[in-house]
């Protein structure tokens, strides 16, 4: 009886350990993958504001339609 306590405790422990290293893997892959898709997002998000900014500079549209568009990307960012 002595020793069954102490097995019974490390044997728990050995379980509890092998599930914690697959759930922290799954869980630190999730975190990754939610990084580099939103770094991705945000990514794309920063092309759009620079060509926004150049069609601005280039005149090919207004001041009105640069506010609009500037303002739609800082609504859809991650970030903002």
């Amino acid at each position: 009886m002595r020793l069954t306590a102490p097995v019974i405790v490390i044997l728990a422990g050995l379980g509890l350990v092998g599930c914690e290293s697959s759930g922290g893997s799954a869980i630190l892959g999730g975190v990754a993958g939610a990084a580099a898709g939103g770094g991705g997002y945000e990514f794309h998000l920063k092309k759009q504001r620079d060509r926004v900014e150049a069609d601005y500079r280039d005149g090919k549209i207004d001041k009105t339609e640069y506010d609009i568009r500037i303002d739609q990307l800082n609504r859809d960012s991650l970030l903002n």
